[in-house]
């Protein structure tokens, strides 16, 4: 399904990232970092415009030949991608729209954890295994 996902957080800093080509994490990593100008173009626009700000799912962000990325900003302005292979023909909108709200619930419970430090990066093994559970569809 998903071959990265990036949790972003409200100034833009990373929280957490991972692949699953570990080869190309450092491709990845550069289009998750354009796709947060569009992210940012996105919430400024709804702002603007009067649309329902309370629709945390973006859509797709932007397509390229190898891959689609898809964005989500939750009420506290952390922000999630996700980038899929465009080959996989099969996966529709409201799959994708499942995975955010799965992976926005993982991290819901790590944030709650008592250990956690907010704003520091997340380093849980067990975040990163439940994260690749939900990118490969085994979940």
């Amino acid at each position: 399904m998903a071959v990265c996902v990036a949790i972003i957080g409200k100034n833009n800093s990373p929280k957490f990232f991972t692949c699953l080509n570990p080869d190309e994490e450092l491709n990845f990593q550069y289009k998750v970092l354009w796709s947060l100008d569009v992210v940012e173009e996105k919430l400024n626009a709804g702002s603007k415009g009067g649309t329902d700000l309370r629709e945390l799912y973006l859509g797709m962000l932007y397509s390229l030949e190898t891959h689609k990325i898809y964005g989500y900003v939750t009420n506290t302005k952390i922000k999630f991608i996700i980038i899929v292979d465009s080959t996989n023909m099969a996966l529709r909108d409201n799959e994708i729209r499942s995975m955010f709200r799965k992976i926005h619930a993982e991290y819901a419970d790590i944030v709650c954890n008592p250990f956690y430090i907010p704003g520091e990066p997340i380093c849980s093994k067990s975040f990163d295994i439940n994260i690749k559970n939900i990118m490969t569809g085994t979940v």
